[in-house]
């Protein structure tokens, strides 16, 4: 099992993330409930010594691990119980500054990934203590098979050795079926087994969603579906009410019941998706394989999907729940979109304002409201919002100065989880206090954009090669599997706590040289920030690409961090690029997303342009890691 991504106090801001906090390190985890047969790092060795002939150290084995009512008749599983209260109860929110933080947790199921799911209808079903065997809901929770080939990010053009792993899901009707993302991550086959039967039907993936780590799976065989009865999403549940677990989990073949009680209900961090959504605590078994799987009430009400884990010395049977609620919206975003958009965000930081002199000095009249500290540049607030305002209020629901509103009858939860409710595109009324003043502004929600990338759209990581010199963004897979020593401290700093200023923005680095004549005096780099090209500051890897292209200079200049100079000849070392790469087995001098004509979607005058408007904005200890300052 792995950690899918930590979570970082800086990153709760609108959008999935993937960062380790620069306060202590807990020796706590938050694991993924899945499982794989075998280690990956049992053969990862091998691989490295016969596949990455390149590096000449061993690299870090990686550690992974139409509205309501149209979704209500596409899907007939969902109660309309169930759907009224996702747009109460819960949905995602992001994690700080979108950037994980090193917490305890991690996904509960595959020792890479695994699934588990199962749903109940109510009005048909009762479910009764050490009546289960026969339960006709039992026959909706499936087996997951998947084979994963994941990108090899310090070797761009090309992929890791694959592996597999098993998992849960369940059937929530019109041919399709709900497990856990990280069950289904970089499949390349997906077959699924139903209770009491030998044989496996392939499965397609119809959508991921990251942050929420939710993925839907279609299945066409109709002899599949032969029998079958959808499972219902029910009510959110209260506390100490009874949940019984079902999965699949240490790769077993028959079903795995699990029986505890409802713990606690509050916004939670999302190991996987690096993101902060509403969530369940139980105190049932939940291990590796259960991930995918469903957790029901005594009433045969599903309440969510078993997902992540609690590991600590401190503490015992801690399991998390996805809620219907956050599944309803992931559902209802499909809807509308044909695809999943995500979690919108607001893209500020905030600041709580318990101190009365700190209130006083702000001309807020009543203990209410946060302070607004920062506005994410990419973000749609920062036409409507400043730094030094107050929110006190979203969609006319007042904020405590705690940055806490009321959830249900006698609760509070996280400020977050408002923004969690709204789908991509959505506007929010927020009342605000500027000067002394109230007014109210409208924002638009949409998902964060990220500097530093948790999870590579596509599959496969960006690169180019120039005369060996290997360019690639920096994404957190990337340091992961690179190990964050020899990722550099500054170059970590940037990627855990620097905004992106505009959309598409990213930090590319030399991940490595491949050793040639042409370079020779610069075999020894490694994952070095690029900022500029014969003067140009450089936007993202595409952009790189361009320059290089429309050059008709003698040389090609690089000026790394640090004022670091790489000087090429532009014709010999274009005309060395293709020995290099047939020498390493490399069959392009780019990724193929990097062959299409390059777009500049970037409206600031370039000669204007400055490096701190290219992600290497200031970090301090007081912008991340206490109780005080919140992303939302």
């Amino acid at each position: 099992m792995s950690v899918a991504a930590a979570n970082s106090w800086f990153s709760a801001l609108v959008s999935p993330g993937c960062a380790t906090s620069s306060h202590s390190l807990s020796s706590n985890r938050l694991f993924c409930a899945s499982r794989r047969p075998y280690l990956l790092s049992a053969s990862k060795s091998s691989k490295d010594v016969n596949q990455n002939p390149v590096k000449g150290k061993p690299k870090k084995s990686l550690s992974k691990s139409a509205e309501k009512e149209a979704v209500l008749q596409k899907f007939p599983s969902i109660s309309r119980d169930g759907s009224s209260l996702s747009n109460a109860d819960g949905r995602s929110t992001w994690n700080k500054t979108g950037r994980s933080q090193l917490t305890s947790y991690k996904s509960s199921g595959l020792q890479r990934k695994a699934n588990k799911g199962l749903l109940v209808d109510s009005t048909k079903q009762q479910v009764e203590t050490g009546n289960l065997q026969d339960a006709a809901f039992l026959n909706a929770v499936v087996k997951v098979y998947c084979t994963h080939t994941a990108p090899d990010y310090s070797l761009p053009w090309q992929k890791q050795r694959q592996y597999t792993s098993t998992g849960s899901a369940f059937m929530i009707g019109q041919g399709k079926l709900l497990t856990n993302a990280h069950c289904v991550e970089h499949d390349t086959h997906v077959k699924v087994k139903r209770r009491g039967d030998d044989t496996k039907y392939v499965a397609k993936v119809l959508a991921r969603g990251v942050e929420c780590d939710i993925a839907l799976l279609s299945v066409e065989s109709k002899e599949f579906w032969e029998g079958a009865e959808p499972l219902q999403l029910g009510h959110l549940p209260n506390l100490q009410d009874a949940v019984t677990v079902v999965g699949y989990p240490l790769g077993g073949e028959t079903i795995s019941v699990s029986k505890g009680v409802v713990s606690r209900i509050e916004v939670t961090s999302y190991a996987h998706g690096s993101s902060e959504l509403l969530g369940i605590q139980i105190d049932a078994a939940i291990n590796p394989g259960n991930s995918g799987g469903p957790a029901f009430n005594d009433q045969g009400e599903c309440i969510g999907v078993a997902f992540q884990v609690y590991r600590s010395d401190d503490v015992e049977n801690i399991g998390y729940v996805i809620p219907t609620t956050v599944v309803s919206h992931f559902l209802e975003d499909y809807e509308r979109n044909g695809k999943y958009t995500g979690f919108p965000c607001l893209g500020v930081l905030l600041q709580k304002l318990e101190n009365p002199a700190l209130r006083t000095c702000l001309k807020v009249p009543t203990n209410e409201g946060v302070l607004v500290r920062k506005v994410e540049p990419t973000s749609h607030a920062t036409s409507a919002l400043k730094e030094g305002d107050v929110i006190v209020s979203f969609d006319n629901v007042r904020v405590g100065c705690e940055g806490m509103v009321p959830f249900r009858s006698t609760e509070r939860i996280a400020f977050r989880y408002l923004i969690s409710q709204k789908f991509t595109g959505g506007v929010a009324n927020i009342g605000i206090i500027r000067g002394g003043q109230f007014m109210e502004v409208q924002v638009v929600l949409n998902p964060r954009v990220h500097l530093v990338p948790y999870h590579i759209e596509g599959g496969q990581p960006s690169y180019l090669i120039v005369a060996g010199l290997v360019f690639t963004p920096l994404s957190e897979p990337l340091i992961e599997e690179e190990c964050e020593d020899s990722i550099g401290l500054k170059l970590l700093a940037k990627a855990r706590y620097s905004m992106a200023k505009f959309k598409g923005e990213q930090i590319v680095i030399l991940s490595q040289v491949l050793a040639n004549e042409e370079n020779i005096g610069y075999e020894d780099m490694s994952n070095e920030q690029v900022l500029k090209l014969n003067g140009t500051w450089i936007r993202n890897i595409h952009h790189l690409a361009h320059l290089v292209d429309s050059c008709k200079d003698k040389y090609l200049v690089f000026e790394f961090d640090d004022n670091f100079l790489v000087v090429l000849e532009r014709e010999s070392a274009l005309a060395a690029s293709t020995s290099i790469l047939k020498g390493y087995g490399i069959r392009s001098e780019r990724s193929s997303d990097l062959l299409e004509p390059y777009v500049n979607s970037i409206l600031q005058n370039e000669g204007a342009m400055d490096q701190h408007q290219f992600g290497d904005s200031p970090v301090s200890n007081s912008e991340f890691g206490y109780d005080g300052l919140l992303w939302a």
